[in-house]
């Protein structure tokens, strides 16, 4: 299982350098902003690397917790990032933070990351991340154009958080599953352990009323491969499964 408990706040990318992945044989991670799919049902929307929910409005702060899942074996390489973020569903900028659940060169790989768009993932190597470690995330403006960034594995007590310049307009926040790109493609999506629970508490620091048409599904080869619940009956919570079966929303 997955927890995400998020706190958006209202109002209003960037400068980074990528830290080196501590594998040679370890791509660079680029984490995009939606990218619309064809519906293959009737949900809010569809994407070729996203699944989740996401609010569109004006935000200046999220914050998250959830349990990170592990990966399946996969024939070829396979990628998943859950993150919470700021921006990229109806823009092209983005403020994000989350971990990755990867499957390459034979075994499975978890890492937590930061990013500011356009540059790949920065990976934040002073936290060691393990399939269901519990991971606390924010992001929140501060004066002018700076932000911080805070990611926290709370089984282990390890913490990362930097301040960075973002311009970005603040026009959504999300709580997405993710299919990142390597080398320019979108990759294909590691096989999560699901379904995982998305709780995202409040939005500019109240519920955030999630509705069905907030969701969507994530379509690879014509094929839904991650897909949400509808929201919960309190309408701050969602589960999401891999595959094209839907599961049940969570308990309130």
């Amino acid at each position: 299982m997955k927890r995400f408990l998020l706190l958006a706040a209202a109002s209003s990318s960037a400068l980074l350098t990528a830290a080196p992945m501590s594998a040679a044989a370890a791509p660079a991670v680029f984490h995009h902003p939606n990218i619309p799919g064809h519906a293959i049902r009737n949900t809010g929307w569809a994407s070729g690397n996203w699944s989740g929910y996401a609010k569109a409005g004006s935000y200046t702060r999220a914050t998250a917790q959830w349990v990170v899942p592990s990966v399946s074996a996969t024939t070829q390489a396979s990628y998943s990032s859950a993150w919470v973020g700021i921006d990229g569903f109806n823009n092209s900028s983005l403020i994000q933070t989350g971990t990755e659940s990867d499957y390459y060169n034979g075994a499975a790989h978890y890492n937590a990351w930061w990013e500011i768009l356009p540059a790949a993932e920065t990976r934040i190597n002073s936290i060691t991340v393990h399939p269901g470690d519990v991971m606390t995330a924010s992001i929140t403006k501060g004066s002018g154009t700076s932000w911080s960034i805070t990611i926290t594995d709370s089984s282990n007590g390890q913490s990362f958080s930097t301040t960075q310049n973002y311009t970005g307009p603040g026009t959504s926040v999300e709580w997405i599953e993710e299919a990142p790109s390597i080398g320019g493609r979108v990759a294909t999506l590691a096989h999560y352990s699901s379904p995982d629970l998305f709780d995202p508490g409040t939005a500019n620091g109240v519920n955030p009323g999630l509705t069905a048409n907030d969701g969507g599904y994530m379509v690879q080869k014509q094929r839904i491969v991650s897909i949400p619940s509808v929201p919960d009956a309190d309408t701050d919570g969602f589960n999401v499964s891999y595959g094209s079966t839907a599961p049940a929303p969570p308990s309130s």
